[in-house]
């Protein structure tokens, strides 16, 4: 958003009269003082991550929650970053910081107004009623020769920047959210599905028992048991249920939407992809997150916000002019000889305020050391975010693979312990242990393939997402 833009197209003044001319020749020899914005303290990076990237992995981008390959995500994402809450009250504080913007570039221009008045007056013992009339066009301008203007622009610049920074990061934030969410749901769904392939598992085993118990071969305790086993499945389905239920409602408000009125149609995660992130260097970090950047044009208001306290310590030159006309006849307004003019100068300069002009320099100069601190607390946690997430993804995938050759195993032995009871060469207490071997293993890995794909989810959040560095742009995060 371009601030002097918009300042540019406020209307025209009137055209001006000598005065004003005069005025613009002395305005133009006032030159304002440039802002001195200290420079952003530099922080320590590390030349590199301690994970190498593969060669197959691809750069963040700004649909980066397409490359999970589901549609209906998609459309859910573009829906959140329209609907929802959070998205919508940031925006409107970008809209109030564009209006302080404004605000605060208006004393660079002169200030203008115009006064007219007129006046009949009726004499009580008789005589000539008189009509006079008066008109001036006044002239105002502070002579910003400290740069106390100027830095008060650049203040509001900075807020404004900041609050479009504080919009992208509350977008990633809700479009991470809807993302992770969605896989949540997603994955309990997948989570139901097995626990229901267990109960059928163990109501098969319990047909079998009940066979044998009543050909005697097998006993009342081993029917005790293997209706408890049933019971044990059964029971962890309404959890699951209420789960999903639970993590539906949460991303309906997410997407600004009543829970009564929305469901996922997806049934699970077996068509969701796994992308492959780049990470790229640590030092692009620092262009890419939006926290990063709203630390920054924090930072960099509190430099301009002390500039505007130094110059309230100096005096302030106002210039002002007039002219206009005045007269005892309407109709002889605009002859020469009732035409007025006049120049002026004022000097303010503050002599004793009690120390509060002082103070609040040195509550400026406070703020701003405190927020070159959380400037460097914003690019440190940024960086312990990736390297902590990349170390998750790491040790995701492997445990992921080990629980997958354990759900194999668990699977085979199961089955097998199944059919050498059916024979009489196991007793009912290995089928049992297999079973509940089988399905906490299943769990567990469900369990793990939701946290590497919601790691993938954290790792493009800390990367700051697909954002553009373009404070006028409404790139999706």
């Amino acid at each position: 958003m371009n601030v002097y833009r918009k300042m540019a197209s406020a209307p025209y003044l009137p055209r001006p009269s000598t005065i004003a001319l005069a005025m613009a020749l002395l305005l133009s020899g006032c030159a304002a003082t440039q802002v001195d914005i200290e420079p952003i303290p530099a922080v320590e990076l590390p030349q590199k991550w301690s994970t190498a990237a593969d060669e197959e992995q691809l750069r963040p981008d700004v649909g980066w929650w397409k490359h999970f390959g589901s549609s209906e995500l998609s459309m859910l994402v573009d829906e959140g970053q329209r609907n929802n809450f959070e998205i919508a009250a940031a925006v409107s504080r970008v809209q109030q910081a564009e209006a302080q913007a404004r605000i605060a570039g208006a004393p660079l221009l002169p200030d203008v107004d115009i006064a007219t008045s007129a006046n009949r007056e009726f004499p009580l013992g008789g005589g000539t009623a008189t009509t006079s009339a008066s008109g001036m066009l006044e002239i105002g301008y502070e002579v910003d020769f400290w740069g106390k203007n100027r830095a008060g622009v650049a203040a509001a610049e900075a807020s404004l920047r900041a609050n479009v920074y504080d919009r992208e990061t509350v977008a990633l934030t809700v479009t991470s959210g809807i993302v992770s969410t969605y896989l949540q749901v997603l994955s309990l769904r997948d989570r139901l599905a097995i626990a229901t392939q267990n109960v059928g598992n163990a109501e098969r085993v319990l047909k079998l028992v009940e066979a044998q118990s009543r050909a005697g071969a097998a006993s009342p305790l081993d029917l005790a048991r293997q209706r408890s086993a049933v019971a044990g499945q059964k029971a962890a389905i309404p959890d699951l249920k209420q789960q999903e239920r639970d993590a539906q409602v949460a991303l309906a408000i997410l997407l600004g939407r009543p829970p009564q009125t929305f469901s996922v149609a997806e049934h699970g995660l077996a068509d969701i992809l796994m992308p492959k992130i780049a990470p790229g260097l640590p030092s692009e970090l620092l262009a890419r997150r939006p926290d990063i950047r709203r630390a920054e044009a924090r930072l960099a208001e509190a430099n301009a916000n002390v500039a505007v306290a130094r110059a309230n310590l100096f005096p302030s030159i106002r210039l002002t002019g007039s002219t206009g006309a005045q007269s005892n006849a309407l109709l002889s307004l605009f002859d020469g000889p009732n035409l007025l003019a006049n120049l002026g100068a004022s000097l303010t300069a503050p002599i004793f305020d009690g120390g509060r002009l002082a103070n609040k320099r040195d509550l400026a100069i406070a703020q701003k050391q405190e927020l070159v601190q959380v400037y460097r607390s914003a690019v440190v946690t940024a960086l312990s975010d990736v390297e902590k997430t990349l170390g998750s993804i790491r040790s995701l995938e492997e445990r992921y693979r080990l629980k997958s050759t354990e759900v194999e195993q668990a699977r085979f032995a199961f089955e097998l312990s199944e059919i050498r009871y059916r024979v009489g060469a196991e007793d009912l207490m290995t089928v049992l242990d297999t079973q509940r071997n089988l399905s906490e293993a299943q769990n567990q890995l469900g369990q793990i393939k939701l946290q590497r794909l919601q790691a993938t989810v954290s790792l493009y959040k800390a990367l700051g997402g697909g954002w553009l560095d373009d404070v006028g742009s409404h790139a999706a995060s």
